[in-house]
C-alpha cells in the first residue's frame, strides 16, 4: 500500500478502536444516570441520527477544504464527545456528547472518498477491502480494551477511547497528506438521492433489505449489553469480551468463507444465506437462558452478519453503473443511518416493554422478512 493508504487505515483502525471501546460500555454507564432501557435506545440513535443530517454537509466541506481538515475535525470532535461522557454529571450531558459526536462523525465517509481520491478504479476494491479489516480489527480490540479498563471503573474506558482517538487525530494532522481530487462522489446529499432511486422497481427490493438489515442489526447491537446483564449477569467486562471475540469471527467469516461462498452460489445468494443464518443465530440468543448455549447462538448470528456484511455492499455497488455509483451508495447510506436509528429504539424499547427476548425475536423475524424481500430483487445484466 502507498503512504497515504497505511495512515488513512491506520487512522481508521485507531479511531474504530475508541468507538469499539464505548459500544459494551454506554448501557451500563448510562444507567448509573438512571436511563431505562428505551431512554439508552434513545442514546444510540441520537449519535446516528445526528451524523445521518451531518455527513452530507461534511461531504460538500471536505470537497470544498479537503479531506485532511475534515477528517481532523471530525476526530477532534469524537474526542471531545468522549471528554464530556467521562465528565458528565447528568443524562442530559450523555445525550449532548453523543449528538456531539454525530454531527461531527464523517470521518469513515470522509475516510473512503479520500481512498478514492488515492486509488484508481482498478486498485478500490481491495483498497476498500483493507478499510473493512480496519473495522473487523476496530471491533475486536475496542471491546476488548473496554473489558480490560472497566476493571478500574466505567470512566476509564472512555478516557481511554479520548487517548486512542486523540492518537489518531495525531497521525492525521503529522503524517496524512492532503489529496488531489479526482472524484467528487460526496457532494451529493443522500436525500437528494434517495427518492430518484427508490422509485426505480428494479433496485427498490434492494433498497429495502439493505434498511431492514441494517435496522435489525442495530437492535441486536444495541440492546447486547443490557440482554446479557439481565439473562446472565454479565458485567461491562464480560461484555466486552464476548464482542471482541464475536468480532473475531465476523473476520474469520469475511476471509475465509466469504470468497468460497460466493464462488459456489454467487453474491446475491450468498447474501440470502447470511440473513437466514443470521436470523436464525439472533432469534436462538433470545430464547437462550444458559450460558452455554447463549454463545453457541452467538456462532450462526455471526457468521451470518460476516457473510451479509460482505456482500450487501458489493450487491448495491453492481446495482448501478460506472456513473451512478455516487447516487446509489449515497441512497442506500441514507437508508442504513436510517436504520441504525430505529434500530436501538425499537429493540430497547421491545426489551423494556416485553422482555429481552422480544428484541432478538422480533429483529430475526425482520431478517427473514428482508430475505423474502431479497428474493424479488434481480440484478442488472451488464457485459
Amino acid at each position: 500500500m502507498s503512504r497515504p493508504l497505511i495512515i488513512i487505515f491506520l487512522t481508521v483502525f485507531v479511531n474504530l478502536v475508541g468507538f469499539g471501546i464505548i459500544i459494551p460500555l454506554l448501557p451500563y454507564y448510562a444507567e448509573t444516570f438512571g436511563a431505562s432501557p428505551l431512554v439508552i435506545g434513545l442514546l444510540f440513535a441520537s449519535f446516528s441520527l445526528s451524523q445521518l443530517l451531518a455527513t452530507p454537509a461534511l461531504g460538500v466541506l471536505s470537497d470544498r477544504w479537503g479531506r485532511r481538515p475534515v477528517l481532523i475535525f471530525s476526530l477532534l470532535g469524537t474526542v471531545v464527545s468522549f471528554v464530556m461522557l467521562a465528565m458528565a454529571q447528568s443524562l442530559l450531558m450523555l445525550f449532548i456528547a453523543r449528538i456531539i459526536d454525530g454531527l461531527s462523525g464523517g470521518n469513515i465517509t470522509t475516510a473512503r472518498a479520500y481512498i478514492a481520491d488515492v486509488t484508481e478504479p482498478h486498485e478500490r476494491a481491495k483498497a476498500f477491502g483493507m478499510l473493512g479489516a480496519a473495522f473487523g480489527l476496530g471491533f475486536i480490540v475496542g471491546p476488548a480494551l473496554a473489558g480490560a479498563f472497566s476493571l478500574i471503573s466505567y470512566t476509564a474506558p472512555i478516557w481511554a477511547a479520548a487517548v486512542v482517538t486523540l492518537v489518531a487525530t495525531a497521525m492525521a494532522w503529522f503524517w496524512l497528506p492532503e489529496t488531489v481530487h479526482r472524484g467528487r462522489a460526496a457532494t451529493m446529499s443522500p436525500w437528494r438521492a434517495l427518492p430518484d432511486v427508490f422509485s426505480r422497481r428494479q433496485i427498490r427490493p434492494l433498497l429495502v433489505a439493505d434498511f431492514i438489515y441494517w435496522a435489525s442489526f442495530s437492535v441486536c447491537n444495541t440492546t447486547f449489553a443490557l440482554f446479557a446483564s439481565r439473562r446472565f449477569g454479565f458485567d461491562v467486562g464480560q461484555t466486552g469480551y464476548v464482542l471482541a471475540a464475536f468480532g473475531f469471527l465476523g473476520v474469520i467469516v469475511q476471509v475465509g468463507m466469504v470468497g468460497p461462498s460466493v464462488r459456489a452460489f454467487g453474491v446475491l445468494r450468498t447474501f440470502l444465506l447470511g440473513l437466514v443464518v443470521a436470523a436464525v443465530g439472533w432469534g436462538l440468543v433470545g430464547m437462550s437462558h444458559s450460558l452455554a448455549f447463549f454463545l453457541a447462538a452467538l456462532v450462526p448470528a455471526g457468521i451470518g452478519v460476516g457473510l451479509c456484511n460482505a456482500t450487501l455492499s458489493t450487491l448495491i455497488s453492481n446495482a448501478a453503473g460506472p456513473q451512478e455509483q455516487g447516487r446509489i451508495q449515497g441512497a442506500a447510506g441514507a437508508l442504513e443511518s436510517l436504520g441504525r436509528t430505529i434500530g436501538p429504539v425499537w429493540g430497547n424499547g421491545a426489551l423494556q416493554f416485553y422482555g429481552e427476548g422480544k428484541a432478538y425475536g422480533s429483529a430475526a423475524i425482520a431478517l427473514l422478512g428482508a430475505a423474502a424481500i431479497t428474493l424479488r430483487y434481480r440484478p442488472p445484466l451488464r457485459d
